[in-house]
């Protein structure tokens, strides 16, 4: 099998990745090699389903020992198998940046052999693109689940990020669809990272090696066990709390096998997918926890609104509040402020008050955030208060970039909205992270 047989098939068994990312790493060249892993040298480029493309993406090798339901590379499947050469992965990398094809690269593998028979083969791969072609670009590598530390330490050394997939949110479901891995091969790994990462930021030696200066990801599938939005959502707080994960990306469970334990679904849960990067920006930038947004009684998350429209309409009591005066982390919580429209607001309003037009040079999106706030105390609109169901039915609106009318903001609508896929605006925010 020649090499542009195996690109192909490993190119492909790629896709299903979702945790690839071309952002954070400082890697400079000093000018004895090529290419340069600057933040500012790396282009961001996105498919339409919102996944990185600007990296060449594969797999080292799909022939898998492991036999994992879900996944497309499991053993008993009978797929075509190739397995790059060290080699010829770097000679492929180098080629391709030559060409200007691509930024860096993104390395994963199935478990070949043993996972540190795997991880011998990554290293070996990155070994040869730094030290003999003096490659500086930038290099995302996959640590393979039950190897070694000391492996683990040397790739670390080697390559700006790293990320090992959790896949599964519980032992459970591990157990039922991945029987072979364990959870502590996946933790014990992900916590040497984070350790290490922490140790070499101390570390103020002038000529200290850098260790996955770009941090460490993960990803969680979506869909294909019945854990609940809640327990995902707690999961990645924690995995940002006690792990430092650089970010935590959500797949929609695609079903590319036959077997009674996974679930039939007509189509992947992108909605549900959608909802949970919404709430992932709230956790990480907008101060809120993953037991506000939901608990035991509300589990999942508003298939109707996002995230943060639903938590306000659910608190109603907390609104409205005065832009004139209220915190940076209480303008954070009003739908249709976002973290640049809040800092633009908190800056604007030491030199005059704002009304509702400066506002609206702002850039705040005021068709969603006039409900929640005033503005010297006056309301958007001189009217009788809205109640929460009214704020609702507009908003369901304005969700599908419908235009409502006056008489709209009095009628209940909500059934009309109950099967409508995510929209352009849906996907652009979970993108761009602006609520």
């Amino acid at each position: 099998m020649d090499i542009f047989q195996k690109l192909k098939i490993l190119a492909d068994s790629a896709k299903y990745d979702a945790s690839c990312s071309s952002s954070g790493s400082k890697r400079k060249n000093g000018g004895t090699g090529i290419g340069n892993g600057e933040t500012a040298g790396i282009c961001h480029s996105w498919g339409a389903d919102g996944r990185c493309i600007s990296l060449l993406k594969i797999l080292f090798s799909n022939a898998c020992i492991y036999d994992c339901k879900y996944c497309i590379n499991r053993r008993s499947n009978p797929v075509a198998r190739a397995t790059f050469t060290p080699r010829e992965v770097a000679d492929l990398t180098i080629g391709f940046y030559q060409r200007n094809y691509i930024e860096g690269l993104f390395l994963s593998s199935a478990v070949v052999g043993s996972p540190d028979d795997t991880m011998m083969l990554l290293i070996s791969t990155v070994t040869i693109l730094r030290q003999e072609y003096h490659f500086h670009g930038y290099i995302h590598a996959k640590s393979i689940p039950g190897s070694s530390k000391e492996l683990i330490t040397k790739l670390g050394l080697l390559v700006d990020r790293m990320s090992i997939n959790i896949e599964l949110p519980s032992q459970d479901s591990l157990k039922l669809l991945a029987p072979q891995k364990e959870k502590d091969g996946i933790l014990t790994p992900m916590t040497h990272i984070a350790k290490s990462i922490a140790e070499n930021k101390q570390d103020h030696s002038r000529k200290k090696s850098l260790f996955v200066p770009a941090g460490q990801t993960t990803q969680l599938i979506v869909g294909a066990t019945p854990e609940s939005d809640l327990k995902i959502l707690k999961l990645s707080q924690g995995l940002y709390q006690k792990m430092n994960m650089k970010r935590v990306y959500y797949s929609a469970y695609v079903s590319v096998n036959q077997d009674s334990s996974l679930p039939t679904l007509e189509s992947p849960p992108l909605l549900r997918e959608n909802r949970l990067y919404q709430a992932d920006w709230l956790l990480r930038f907008y101060g809120f926890q993953a037991e506000e947004l939901l608990d035991d009684t509300h589990p999942n998350f508003n298939t109707l609104l996002d995230p943060k429209c639903d938590w306000a309409l659910r608190h109603i009591d907390q609104f409205p509040v005065e832009v004139n005066t209220a915190s940076y982390f209480t303008l954070l919580r009003v739908p249709g402020i976002g973290v640049i429209s809040a800092k633009k607001i908190v800056m604007a309003r030491r030199q005059c008050h704002l009304d509702f037009a400066s506002l609206k040079k702002l850039n705040v999106v005021l068709k969603r955030a006039q409900y929640f706030i005033t503005c010297q105390g006056k309301t958007m609109y001189p009217r009788k208060e809205l109640s929460p169901s009214c704020i609702e039915s507009s908003l369901l609106r304005l969700e599908r970039n419908t235009s409502p009318t006056s008489s709209a903001l009095w009628g209940d609508q909500l059934s009309l909205f109950s099967h409508l896929p995510p929209t352009k605006e849906d996907k652009v925010k979970c993108l761009t992270g602006n609520l």
